[in-house]
C-alpha cells in the first residue's frame, strides 16, 4: 500500500528545489539540512523528515549533494517536463499572468488565453490571441491541457472551473475570490491574496509577531 504523503510535504518541496537551484547557481556541491533549514526557516530534523518520504538522499554527516537533489526533486514534482497551461479571464489580473515571464523558465507554458468580453475577444497579447470563453468546451474536447489557470470574478468561477473538469483539465490555479468544490481526482490551488492580508491583520491588531 503506498505511504500518504501530506500535503504539506508536497507544499514544501517546491521551495526546497528552489533553494537547491539557488545554491547550485552559487556552485555549491554539498548543502547540510543544517545549512538549508536556515536558508529556508525550517528544521532540519523537518527537512529529513519531508524527504524521507521519497528515499534516502544524504549521508550523516556528509550533507546532501546539492546537484543530485535538486534533480531529484525536479523529477518527483514533475518539474523535469512542459506542461501546457490555459487561462481563462483577461482583465487586469489575467493581463499580468500573461505577461509574467515566470512561468516558461520552469516548464508552465501559457498556450491559449479565453475571456468573455467581446472588446477583448481577438485582442493580441505577446504571442497569443485572447479567444471567447464560449469556445472553451469544444476547444478542450479536442486538446489535453494540463493546467487551467482562472482568473474571473467569484460569480463566473464555478462554470469555468465546471467546464475545464469536463474538458479533462486536471489541475486548476484559482485566483477567483471563492472556493469551488471539484472532484477528488482534480487538483485545486486557490489564491486570494485578500484572505492572506486579512489573517495578516490578526497579528497587527494584536501586536503578535508574524511568521
Amino acid at each position: 500500500m503506498p505511504i500518504e504523503i501530506p500535503a504539506v510535504v508536497i507544499d514544501r518541496l517546491p521551495v526546497y528545489a528552489r533553494a537547491l537551484t539557488h545554491l547550485e547557481d552559487l556552485g555549491r556541491d554539498v548543502v547540510s539540512s543544517q545549512e538549508l533549514g536556515l536558508l529556508l526557516g525550517v528544521t532540519p530534523a523537518q527537512i529529513r523528515k519531508d524527504l524521507s518520504y521519497f528515499g534516502r538522499f544524504g549521508k550523516q554527516g556528509r550533507g546532501y549533494n546539492v546537484q543530485r537533489l535538486a534533480q531529484e526533486l525536479r523529477q518527483i514534482l514533475g518539474l523535469d517536463r512542459q506542461w501546457s497551461m490555459i487561462l481563462v479571464g483577461v482583465g487586469h489580473l489575467g493581463q499580468a499572468i500573461l505577461t509574467y515571464d515566470g512561468f516558461q523558465p520552469q516548464g508552465f507554458i501559457i498556450i491559449d488565453a479565453f475571456d468573455i468580453d467581446n472588446k477583448v475577444v481577438g485582442s493580441r497579447i505577446g504571442p497569443i490571441v485572447v479567444r471567447s470563453t464560449d469556445e472553451l468546451p469544444e476547444y478542450l474536447s479536442t486538446r489535453q491541457i494540463d493546467i487551467g489557470i482562472v482568473a474571473v470574478p467569484a460569480a463566473s468561477a464555478g462554470p469555468i472551473i465546471d467546464a475545464m473538469i469536463a474538458g479533462g483539465v486536471r489541475s486548476i490555479l484559482n485566483y477567483a475570490a471563492t472556493s469551488v468544490p471539484v472532484p477528488e481526482r482534480v487538483q485545486i490551488k486557490n489564491i486570494d491574496p485578500v484572505l492572506a492580508l486579512q489573517s495578516m491583520t490578526f497579528y497587527l491588531k494584536n501586536g503578535a509577531p508574524l511568521k
